[in-house]
Order: C-alpha cells, then structure tokens, then sequence
C-alpha cells in the first residue's frame, strides 16, 4: 500500500484526530492513501464514519499496543 501521508494525531482527543484527518485529507488528490495514528478510542467509530460521510474510503483498521492505525483513501 503506497501511503501518501502520514498524520501522528496520538495524544489528541475527540473531534481533534477528526479534524486534522479533514486538514490532511484535503492536501491529497483522489485516491491517495492518508495514514492516521491516534490514541483516541473515539476514533474507531469517528473515523470510519467520517470518511464515509466524506466519500473517502477507510482500507484498513489495526490496534497494536494501544495505538489505534488507520489507512484511508481520498475518494
């Protein structure tokens, strides 16, 4: 999988992970793959769910040490 960016939202709490998603998704082109790290629970249910919402796709899903990874596609 080719990621195009990677975004470190560890730390952070909801809606923040969310909103730096938005940021970092707009600065790529259809089909680009987002990376987004984060320690917040939430954003099992946030971000796919944002993503949906916003025509963007999420690829993959993986929890590993507490650290919550997620792979999305710029629809």
């Amino acid at each position: 999988m080719n990621v195009e960016k990677v975004l470190d939202a560890k730390g952070l709490s909801c809606p923040m992970p969310v909103v730096k998603a938005k940021k970092a998704m707009d600065e790529l082109t259809s089909g680009q793959v987002l990376e987004v790290q984060t320690t917040d629970k939430g954003a099992k249910s946030d971000l796919p769910a944002w993503a949906q919402a916003s025509g963007h796709k999420v690829i993959d899903i993986k929890e590993e040490n507490g650290i919550l990874t997620f792979w999305i596609e710029k629809g």
